[in-house]
């Protein structure tokens, strides 16, 4: 009976190591969990919700407009924020008359951002008339909720070090689990 007892030991004991060695590098290198707080993303994300973040993909892509990421705060990197691309490195953004411009090598008179994930006839407000130039490594965040959202307009653009990844799932209401798809931009 007490070689029973130490098999069974054992086995336990292979299956919580086998289980660790899978899980802690999928959960610190390729995926992590993300719990929303506060409105900034809505209509689309809600207080809340649990996400799970992809970090593999910018590892070996850099992130693209329209991608929904979770960054660390620039003045805090302690804290975490979830925000949307709107302005890639290189470019310029502005926002005047209620609308983005993004000003880049294709568009140098600046064009107006088409965003079909924003609710119609939303208006973006918030920055200088002059248009804010983003560096080789920063990006332009905007949350969804854009009357309620703590963004590059208010901190700057973020540094590409400071992006943990990009929004892949929804886990948490069950009822609005699934999958995000990527925003493809056509200006």
């Amino acid at each position: 009976m007490f070689k029973n007892f130490l098999n069974f030991v054992f086995e336990l004991i292979k299956i919580v190591v086998i289980s660790l060695i899978i899980i802690i590098p999928v959960r610190y290198f390729l995926i992590q969990p993300f719990y929303v707080k506060g409105a900034s993303m809505e209509p689309n994300f809600y207080d809340h919700e649990y996400l799970i973040v992809n970090e593999i993909k910018y590892r070996f892509l850099e992130p693209e407009r329209g991608d929904v990421i979770v960054f660390k705060y620039p003045r805090n990197p302690q804290e975490y924020f979830i925000k949307r691309v709107i302005g890639l490195p290189g470019e310029k953004v502005q926002i005047k008359d209620g609308s983005v411009y993004i000003y880049n090598a294709d568009n140098p008179e600046g064009v107006i951002l088409k965003e079909p994930y924003l609710p119609s006839g939303l208006q973006t407000y918030g920055l200088s008339k002059d248009p804010v130039s983003l560096g080789e490594d920063e990006y332009f965040v905007l949350g969804d909720n854009r009357n309620s959202s703590k963004d590059s307009r208010s901190f700057g653009p973020v540094k590409r070090s400071f992006i943990i990844g990009r929004v892949l799932l929804r886990g948490w209401p069950f009822d609005k689990a699934g999958f995000f798809k990527e925003v493809k931009y056509q200006f």
